[in-house]
C-alpha cells in the first residue's frame, strides 16, 4: 500500500472504479476476498452494493488488502451514478453461491421452521397415527445430543469445528418433527430445534457471520414462541441483542433485552434467565454511558448466587454468576472508571475458569480489556503485555470472537501508535482472520 498521500486523480480513479471493480481487478473472486479478510461472503457483496459500510476496525485491513490509501477506500466505498443515472448500488456484483455451506444452512433453518409451524395443524389423532412404529426417546436424544454439543463447543479452541455437526443435526431434527409432528413428543422436539438454533447462532456469531447469527437466533425465538418456552425465547432474544450491540446499536438492543426480561418473568423463577438479561443490560447501559442504570443491572444479575446450581443447564443457559467479576471490570472499563475496571479484570484474570488453557475465549476478552486500560492510560507497555497474549490465544484457538476485540483495541491506540512496539502488535492483530 503506498505511504504517500493519494492526490486528487488517485481519488477520482478510486471512486470510477469502485469496490467490487478493484477487487476483481487484483484477481479475487468475493469468496476468496471474503476469506482473506475473515468475513461473510455476504458482507463483502453488502459493502459493494453500498448496503453497509465496513466497520472502523474492518477498514485497515480492507484497505491493505485492496492496496489503497483509507482516503482511496473512501473513494471506493463513495455512493456513485453510472451512464444511464441508475445508482451502482442497486446492482448486484455477483449471484449468490447455491453452493455456499452458509447458505446450505440457511435453507436448513428455513425448511425447519416450515415443519416446526406446521406441527399444530394436524389433529391429534391423525398425527399420533402418523407417529406410531417410529422409536421411542428421539426427543429425549435430541435433548442429550443438543447438550453434548455445547459442551464440545464450550470446550473447542475452534468454535467452527462444531458447525457441520449442528448442520446434520438440524437435519435429522427436521426428519423427527416430520414423524412427530402433532403428538405429545412435539413439544419436546421444538425445545429442541429451539435450543439447536441457538447453538448454530453462536458458532456464527463467534465467526464474525452476523447476518447468519441473527438469523438463527430468530428462528430460535420463532419456534420457542410455538413451543412457549419462555426461558428459551428469553435466551434467544438475549443473544440477538449481542449482534446489535456488536454493530454499536445499542438502543435496539435494550429493546430486545427489555422484551426478553418480560418473557422471562413468565418463566421458570428458578433458573438464572432473568439474572443473565440483567448482565447484558448492564453492558447496553455503560455502552450508552448510563453508570447507574449500569449498576442496577449488575445488582439484579448478582441474585444469581442465591439461585441452585440447578438454575442453570450448561446449553442454552449457563449463566451462574462465574463472569460477574470480569463483566463488572468490562462494563467500569465503558464507563470510563478505570482503576475500578483494572481491579476486577485482575482479579477475574486469577480465577481458576480464566487460567492457561481454559476458556480462550474469556480470558483473550479480559486481556483485551486490560490492554486497552493501558492504551487510555497511554502505557505501551501494558497494551503490549496484555495485547500479545491476546493474540497469542486468537491464533491458538482461532476464535473470531477474540480477534474482533483485538482489532477493536486499535481503534484505541491513538498516539501510542508511533511507538514501534504497539505498531507491531497492530500488525499482527491486522493478520489475525475474524472467522
Amino acid at each position: 500500500m503506498r505511504a504517500w498521500p493519494p492526490g486528487t486523480s488517485e481519488l477520482r480513479e478510486a471512486g470510477a472504479m469502485g469496490l467490487a471493480e478493484r477487487r476483481r481487478a487484483l484477481g479475487y473472486s468475493q469468496e476468496a476476498f471474503a476469506h482473506l479478510l475473515g468475513v461473510d461472503r455476504t458482507t463483502v457483496g453488502r459493502w459493494e452494493s453500498r448496503r453497509i459500510r465496513p466497520q472502523p476496525a474492518q477498514r485497515r485491513k480492507l484497505a491493505a488488502a485492496l492496496e489503497t490509501s483509507l482516503q482511496e477506500l473512501d473513494a471506493l466505498l463513495a455512493p456513485r451514478q453510472i451512464a444511464d443515472g441508475e445508482p451502482v448500488g442497486s446492482r448486484t456484483s455477483e449471484p449468490p453461491n447455491a453452493g455456499d455451506p452458509d447458505e446450505m444452512i440457511r435453507r436448513e433453518f428455513l425448511r425447519i421452521l416450515t415443519v416446526s409451524g406446521a406441527l399444530a395443524t394436524l389433529p391429534a389423532d391423525e398425527a399420533e397415527a402418523l407417529a406410531q412404529g417410529v422409536r421411542g426417546g428421539v426427543p429425549a436424544d435430541f435433548s442429550r445430543m443438543n447438550s453434548h454439543l455445547w459442551q464440545v463447543y464450550q470446550s473447542s479452541r475452534s468454535k467452527g469445528s462444531v458447525y457441520p455437526v449442528v448442520r446434520d443435526q438440524l437435519g435429522i431434527l427436521i426428519d423427527a418433527l416430520t414423524e412427530y409432528r402433532g403428538s405429545p413428543r412435539a413439544q419436546a422436539l421444538l425445545n429442541a430445534a429451539a435450543d439447536l438454533f441457538q447453538l448454530a447462532g453462536e458458532v456464527a456469531f463467534d465467526g464474525n457471520r452476523y447476518s447468519d447469527a441473527a438469523a438463527s437466533y430468530a428462528l430460535a425465538a420463532s419456534v420457542s414462541k410455538d413451543a412457549q418456552a419462555y426461558d428459551l425465547w428469553a435466551c434467544a432474544l438475549v443473544r440477538h441483542a449481542y449482534v446489535d450491540m456488536s454493530e454499536s446499536r445499542y438502543r435496539p438492543a435494550t429493546q430486545l433485552l427489555d422484551a426478553a426480561e418480560h418473557l422471562a418473568c413468565r418463566g421458570d423463577k428458578s433458573l438464572s434467565t432473568r439474572q443473565w438479561i440483567a448482565s447484558v443490560q448492564s453492558e447496553a447501559h455503560a455502552a450508552l454511558g448510563d453508570l447507574d442504570a449500569c449498576e442496577r443491572a449488575m445488582d439484579r444479575a448478582e441474585t444469581v448466587r442465591a439461585l441452585g446450581t440447578d438454575s442453570i443447564n450448561g446449553g442454552w443457559l449457563r449463566f451462574d454468576g462465574a463472569r460477574l467479576a470480569e463483566e463488572r471490570g468490562s462494563r467500569y472499563l465503558q464507563l470510563g472508571r478505570l482503576d475500578l475496571a483494572e481491579d476486577a479484570l485482575t482479579r477475574a484474570l486469577k480465577q481458576e475458569a480464566l487460567a492457561h488453557g481454559q476458556s480462550y475465549r474469556r480470558r483473550g476478552a479480559v486481556l483485551t480489556n486490560l490492554a486497552a486500560i493501558g492504551a487510555k492510560r497511554r502505557d505501551p507497555e501494558q497494551v503490549v503485555a496484555y495485547g500479545n497474549e491476546a493474540v497469542a490465544l486468537a491464533r491458538a484457538s482461532g476464535s473470531g470472537y477474540v480477534a474482533r476485540r483485538l482489532q477493536g483495541l486499535c481503534d484505541e491506540f491513538g498516539p501510542l501508535s508511533g511507538d514501534h512496539r504497539v505498531g507491531e502488535l497492530g500488525a499482527e492483530i491486522a493478520m489475525l482472520s475474524t472467522r
